[in-house]
């Protein structure tokens, strides 16, 4: 089963999203949602997303998903949303629209006769944390909304939950043969460094930590502010890679994105991390893995962009916002012993349990 959704999600990361122009995405959710409005382009991977605006600014989110997606994975994303509303409805995710049909799922005929998926989403008013002056108390705020998400996916389980994906940090082992690819000896060389360590240190421990239901892309463009309160979450959004996976994972996918803006990148991940702990413990094996699977993602994010980009030049911008800081990080972590790497990542942790 596991090599049948890893090549499934492959063929995903190896199919263009669709591509369908402005007027198509207008009438499809006039005809299947019965909205009126403007359709604009949202950045997306896989899938194609917009943003239909009617004529009295209210603003949703159309979603065409990549062809080659398995039905029972979209459904899966749906049911975790819903299943968030209920347990956690403060939380400010997507909502889930119905179409006119009564359907949380349309299926339409692209125009090189494949057939898509589509979604309407309510649509999550912010500013992408990106774009935003970082402070502690922000990445405190991010640290705690995550931690919450991850109590509310708690005892959630769906039989498309148990995919796989080239993002999933516990897996990326799969990833071995496309440091081949890398053009750069020194890339190559820190790569399978790390690769090495990850097959070492980690794989077999992963057999001792919990495993739950996650967001697993819980990022800087993923987590939306207030434009006059900066520390004040108003969305979590993209929960297209979410899957069934080690928690420690979701957590260490987070504290990556935090490694860059302080001259020491562990000062933002250590805050995240012990936010997070605050709501939702980590355990002690988890604990010995954290940073170990926060390098991991590194690696992942540099050999799926590198990867990526070659075969889709057009979307090359999106593909690779995240690669330059992934090889920043791995150079900073290449010469630092992993119990040392560790001890500085849960400092603030510890120094809470001492004082």
């Amino acid at each position: 089963m596991m090599l049948e959704t890893a090549s499934t999600d492959t063929a995903a990361l190896s199919t263009a999203a669709p591509d369908l122009p402005a007027p198509a995405l207008q009438r499809l959710a006039a005809q299947h949602y019965g909205i009126q409005g403007v359709a604009t382009a949202l950045g997306g991977e896989r899938d194609q997303n917009a943003c239909i605006e009617s004529a009295d600014g209210t603003r949703y989110v159309l979603k065409i998903s990549n062809p080659s997606e398995q039905a029972t994975v979209v459904d899966f994303q749906i049911a975790a949303l819903d299943h968030i509303a209920q347990a956690a409805p403060d939380l400010p995710i997507p909502r889930v629209l119905r179409s006119l049909g009564g359907q949380s799922i349309e299926r339409v005929r692209l125009p090189d006769g494949s057939i898509s998926m589509v979604r309407m989403l309510t649509y999550l008013d912010g500013v992408q944390i990106k774009h935003t002056d970082r402070s502690d108390g922000q990445r405190r705020a991010m640290g705690s909304g995550l931690a919450r998400l991850d109590l509310a996916l708690q005892g959630f389980n769906h039989a498309g939950a148990h995919h796989d994906l080239l993002w999933n940090v516990s897996a990326a082992h799969r990833l071995r043969d496309k440091m081949e690819s890398l053009q750069d000896p020194a890339k190559r060389q820190l790569a399978r460094h790390f690769m090495t360590r990850f097959e070492e240190q980690v794989l077999p421990r992963l057999r001792d930590v919990r495993a739950q239901v996650i967001h697993n892309d819980y990022h800087l463009y993923n987590v939306l502010v207030a434009p006059h309160e900066q520390e004040r979450i108003t969305g979590i959004i993209d929960f297209g890679d979410m899957l069934h996976a080690p928690l420690v994972g979701e957590v260490t996918t987070a504290a990556a994105f935090h490694m860059t803006g302080n001259e020491d990148p562990f000062t933002g991940p250590a805050q995240f991390v012990a936010a997070y702990h605050a709501v939702l413990p980590l355990s002690a094996p988890e604990q010995e893995i954290v940073t170990d699977l926060m390098v991991t993602r590194q690696l992942v994010t540099a050999l799926i962009s590198e990867w990526r980009a070659v075969r889709y030049p057009h979307n090359r911008a999106y593909i690779m916002r995240h690669n330059p800081a992934a090889w920043e990080a791995l150079g900073q972590m290449a010469d630092l012993p992993r119990q040392d790497a560790r001890d500085r990542l849960l400092s603030d942790i510890r120094h809470r349990s001492i004082a």
